[in-house]
């Protein structure tokens, strides 16, 4: 029986859970079979206490490392389990784990989440790791999924962009035809700072339909002020992470206020900050015939979706489900992908998008049983 199933196993910025995805690319793509696997709190908590420098980082990391593992590897037997699948036909899990940094600027980026764990529990082929190799050939490491995009999404006859709006936020550029080169940057925040104010708030993990926000108003001078950060000025290529958005950048801001805003103004403020930046870097493209697409977890955020909406007018704006696959499920898939793409000995990244010197097959292979 010829394996022609891959698993993609994603956990995010947001860390709300591990999505897993099994599907197979030939002769077209098809979405098989989806789960998503809640985190343990206490695992979030850990995963929390290592996103800043901290006591006794080297065994806590350690040890998180291989909780991770098998939380991986259980959410990838729980989509086989759930779904009746044949392991004979899985060729590969591909695997992105979780980061802890992401610093471009020091050429490190760091997943975990033992991919021989995953190996070793599942018997199947596991690719991991799989940002250090561009990194390694001069690029930032991320945005990775773009190539994926390009692959299934381009379009001859319009200009489409991807927004993947997860904790971060990244953009891919495919202007019509087949031969255009392919971009994409990170933009900024996505969901990470709206979530980590409400958390702190509201003790809600997040911010449902942008209900909270929708109550408060804008802050101009606070807007203002996020929008001055450097990166937001930068040009591709580009990354960032939680090392840059996060709850001390927001109360940095707040301080340089004279009279800060209440709360609910706040969220309000940090919604419109996901919008206008990557609203300002789709215009700054000045493409016409243009599709816009949302994946991940804001495209499901009405008043963020609203709100781009107003700032993207006249362009078409929806989401990937509108090209066959749910936005819930894109990244996972992308990484599924790469795995394939690693086994037949392809390149995954686009030296166009991370900044590397040339194509490269990303991830290191552990095998399976």
């Amino acid at each position: 029986m010829q394996a022609s199933i891959y698993i993609g196993l994603m956990s995010g910025t947001s860390l709300d859970s591990i999505d897993a995805v099994a599907v197979r690319f030939e002769p077209t793509f098809e979405l098989i079979a989806s789960h998503s696997e809640a985190i343990p709190a206490a695992i979030d908590r850990r995963i929390r206490s290592m996103l800043s420098p901290g006591e006794n980082e080297i065994e806590r990391l350690g040890l998180l490392d291989l909780e991770l593992g098998e939380l991986f590897a259980q959410a990838a037997l729980n989509l086989i389990e759930k779904h009746n699948l044949n392991k004979d036909e899985i060729a590969a899990i591909g695997s992105h784990g979780q980061t802890i940094r992401h610093r471009p600027e020091a050429n490190f980026t760091l997943q975990i989440g033992d991919a021989n764990l995953i190996a070793e529990r599942t018997g199947i082929t596991t690719v991991a790791d799989f940002r250090r190799r561009d990194m390694a050939a001069g690029g930032q490491g991320a945005p990775l999924v773009p190539a994926f995009h390009n692959a299934l999404f381009r379009s001859q006859e319009h200009n489409r962009i991807l927004v993947n709006i997860g904790g971060m936020a990244n953009l891919t550029i495919l202007e019509a035809g087949r031969h255009t080169a392919v971009r994409g940057y990170d933009t900024g925040p996505g969901n990470v700072l709206m979530d980590s104010w409400i958390q702190q708030h509201k003790n809600s993990s997040y911010d449902k339909d942008g209900q909270w926000a929708a109550r408060g108003k804008t802050n101009s001078t606070l807007l203002k002020n996020m929008l001055e950060l450097p990166f937001f000025q930068e040009t591709p290529p580009k990354s960032t992470g939680r090392e840059q958005f996060n709850s001390l950048w927001i109360r940095q801001m707040l301080n340089k206020q004279d009279n800060p805003p209440p709360p609910v103004d706040v969220q309000a403020t940090l919604l419109d900050l996901t919008a206008t930046s990557i609203a300002d870097a789709i215009n700054s493209h000045h493409l016409n015939n243009l599709q816009i697409y949302l994946c991940g977890g804001g495209s499901h955020n009405s008043r963020l979706k609203s709100q781009l909406s107003f700032l993207l007018k006249p362009h078409y704006l929806s989401t990937t489900a509108e090209l066959g696959l749910d936005p819930d499920w894109v990244e996972a898939a992308a990484f599924a992908w790469l795995a394939q793409r690693t086994l037949n000995q392809k390149s995954g990244n686009i030296p166009e998008v991370t900044g590397a010197s040339g194509y490269r097959p990303l991830g290191a292979i552990y095998w399976g049983n």
